[in-house]
Order: C-alpha cells, then structure tokens, then sequence
C-alpha cells in the first residue's frame, strides 16, 4: 500500500499530464495543444507566431536600412551618401527609433505569445477533466423584493448543485 488514496494518485496523474503538455509546448510551441487533443488551436498558435515573426522582420529591414542611411548621413564624409535625400538627420534618426522599437516590441510580444501558449497547455491539461455538466447551473432572474418603506428592484442569482 503506497498511503495514497485514488484522488491523490488521480491528482497526481493530471498534474503529470499538466507537466507534460506544458513541456511539450516549450519545445515546440503547439506540440501541447496536439497532446491536448486541442488540434483547432494549432493554426492559431503557428498564425501568431508567424505573424509576429513576418512584422518584426518587416520593421527590422527598415530599421537597418534608416540605421544605415543615418549613419551615412552622420559619417562625416562627403562620399556616402544615403537612398533619403529628401529627409534630414532628425528625420531619418525618428524613422530608425520608430521601427527598432516595434521590431522589439514584435520580439517582446512573441515572447508572451511562447508563455501564453505553455500556459494554455497546462491549464487545458488540468482542466481536461473538470465536471461542466448540466448538474451545475447557475440561474440569473430579475427579481423584486419588497421593504417596509418601497419596492426594490434586483437580480436574482440562484446557484443549483443537483
């Protein structure tokens, strides 16, 4: 006899399986969600993180290529020249700044996309089993209570446990 009862070692198991699709999702961003058996979340996972991958490449080529046409500006040597002829220095300074800072706000959301899609793993994992049956109910009516001095109007919230 190992002193457990059933639900601690039911407990155990779906704390094990948490683990393991949270893991899974670690490695290989929507590998939790397959072991989940939550396939419709897949495209989702993979759009998200191609989407956030294909913005963040976006604003990083403009960024290198300000940073560069900036650089050529301030050099200091009259041989390079930029592709902006038109901007000034202030300007194209601007234009680097704005797309440096949404290429890593990109890389910054893609990161909380990576730990959004390891907590989803886990929390479906845990809840994989929970009991949403029609013996739980919640009933909201409207509802109207009379006092000693005036009626008063209300909600009526009844919570059933069959």
């Amino acid at each position: 006899s190992s002193g457990q009862s059933p639900t601690d070692s039911l407990t155990e198991l779906y704390r094990k399986r948490a683990n393991k699709a949270a893991r899974y999702s670690a490695i290989l961003p929507g590998a939790g969600q397959v072991y989940n058996r939550k396939y419709w979340k897949v495209p989702i996972v993979v759009a998200g993180f191609a989407t956030l991958y294909y913005v963040a490449e976006f604003n990083n080529d403009y960024y290198q290529d300000f940073k560069q046409a900036y650089f050529y500006r301030t050099d200091g040597d009259q041989n390079t020249t930029d592709n902006y002829p038109s901007l000034t220095s202030d300007d194209l300074r601007v234009r680097k700044d704005y797309y440096r800072r949404n290429r890593d706000l990109c890389y910054i959301l893609m990161g909380g996309f990576y730990v959004l899609n390891i907590v989803d793993a886990y929390v479906d994992a845990q809840l994989k089993d929970f009991d949403v049956s029609d013996k739980l109910s919640l009933k909201v009516q409207p509802g109207l209570y009379l006092t000693p001095q005036t009626p008063v109007s209300g909600l009526k919230l009844t919570f059933c446990l069959h």
